[in-house]
């Protein structure tokens, strides 16, 4: 699915994301960054790692390294074609940041499946992560969360439970209303004074 759909799809449900928009041009991207940080991705159905493509670069600040990062996330987009690049707003960098990964797809014996584990590069390091088959309770979320060996990390607080716990109960309900989706990928979602934002996001039909 095209990435700002997914974004209206998710963002539908209540769901936390990161104001993001397609810039055709260098000048649309530092409109859209206002004086602000942000970051900027190309996307390419043929480019699935991001990252180690060397198609997203982060806390892109003022208007000539806007320019110059516009100019090169093009070139190495090239062979990729076609792609797309967007711009998002960047989230506030604190060392206190905690990212995880909440997912889901469509077994063929289960149905649908929600998932949650530590995220960003931890998740296949450390394998940590807990499953269950949509649509879920309150008492399956925060059973998903003290599942994890994580949990005291993610969860160290009321408040970071609750607001996991409402994630997890909102992506289950989008999973289950949507039978055409069957995969979901919204890693990392960053953990951030006292709330979140899913930062990149992936919908398969």
């Amino acid at each position: 699915m095209d990435y700002m759909d997914a974004y209206r799809l998710i963002s539908g449900y209540g769901i936390r994301t990161v104001p993001g928009k397609y810039v055709g041009s260098a000048d649309e991207a530092v409109k859209f960054a206002a004086g602000n940080p942000i970051v900027m991705k190309a996307l390419s159905p043929k480019a699935l790692h991001k990252s180690k493509s060397g198609l997203v670069a982060l806390n892109v600040d003022g208007m000539d390294e806007i320019r110059k990062t516009f100019s090169s996330l093009s070139r190495k987009a090239d062979r990729y074609r076609p792609y797309k690049i967007l711009a998002q707003q960047m989230v506030p960098f604190s060392g206190d940041n905690i990212e995880i990964i909440v997912g889901g797809n469509e077994d063929a014996q289960f149905g649908k499946m929600v998932l949650l584990g530590l995220g960003g590069i931890y998740v296949e390091a450390f394998r940590d992560f807990s499953l269950r088959i949509c649509p879920i309770t309150r008492t399956d979320a925060e059973s998903m969360i003290d599942e994890l060996k994580s949990s005291h990390v993610i969860a160290k607080d009321d408040r970071s439970r609750s607001m996991i716990t409402d994630l997890l109960l909102r992506v289950s309900r989008m999973l289950t209303e949507n039978k055409g989706v069957r995969e979901l990928d919204l890693n990392p979602v960053i953990l951030h004074g006292g709330t979140y934002s899913a930062v990149d996001l992936r919908i398969v039909r």
